[in-house]
């Protein structure tokens, strides 16, 4: 069972991916929703990032691979930043490469989850009850801000530099999922979810002890060796099995 958003003359829509076909539904799924009749016809309809979040929670050095590659130490507890909503895009739009402001962006395939509804201080034998379902995506970082500036929010936070979709995956158990990044049909990453140093219940209850979490919030749940440089005229792939495949070109600003 897979949700998707979608725009459909100028109405932005719910769209449930079922049983092969494709429904319409009533409502949203973070709240009461009821299948409806089956899509017809894909003529005129756009589909957008599968949802519209308040904030993307990141998570910096959470495969034991990527820390390693980063020279860094493993942490002793979740390393968090965040992304603006404002660097959301969907599946099949454009990465910016902000060419007068870096000449280096990188990829770095990742799994999200999307919470499902309004959580604080989540135990963590709870959190799944509060993930709607797992979504790709693509952390972009302008490696060489990152280096400049000791911290995060401009390197990572530039509009169209998190890619998520197509949908959001439900009913998926996500402890041990493989996620493939292909650049030009190239295999960059290659790793299981299990790989991860904080799981995913981890996260949410950490999270959650920090801030609010709201229907629609992303976590990105880091990224595992292999991240490398992209440039103008790529096609960047990120896989997760049981998920999807979210699929981006890069173009210049």
């Amino acid at each position: 069972m897979e949700f998707m958003r979608a725009v459909c003359a100028e109405e932005v829509r719910w769209v449930l991916l079922e049983e092969g076909g494709l429904f319409w539904i009533g409502g949203d799924p973070f709240g009461e929703w009821a299948r409806g009749p089956e899509v017809s016809s894909l003529a005129g309809i756009r589909f957008l990032s599968p949802c519209e979040p308040t904030k993307i929670i990141a998570v910096g050095l959470n495969y034991f691979s990527h820390a390693k590659e980063m020279g860094s130490p493993l942490p002793e507890e979740p390393v968090l930043f965040l992304k603006p909503p404002s660097s959301v895009v969907g599946h099949r739009d454009s990465v910016v490469y902000p060419r007068h402001l870096s000449h280096r962006v990188d990829y770095e395939g990742e799994l999200a989850l999307v919470i499902g509804r309004r959580g604080r201080n989540i135990p963590r034998e709870e959190a799944f009850e509060y993930v709607l379902g797992y979504t790709c995506a693509n952390d972009v970082t302008a490696r060489d801000l990152q280096r400049r500036d000791g911290q995060w929010t401009r390197a990572k936070g530039f509009d169209t530099f998190c890619p998520l979709g197509p949908a959001i995956a439900a009913d998926v158990e996500a402890s041990c999922l493989m996620l493939t990044t292909r650049v030009n049909d190239r295999i960059r990453q290659r790793a299981s979810t299990s790989e991860m140093i904080f799981s995913v219940d981890a996260l949410v209850s950490y999270i959650s002890q920090v801030m609010t979490l709201e229907p629609g919030d992303v976590v990105l749940t880091g990224t595992p060796a292999g991240v490398g440089e992209l440039r103008p005229g790529d096609v960047v792939e990120v896989e997760i099995e049981g998920v999807g495949t979210l699929t981006n070109s890069v173009v210049e600003a």
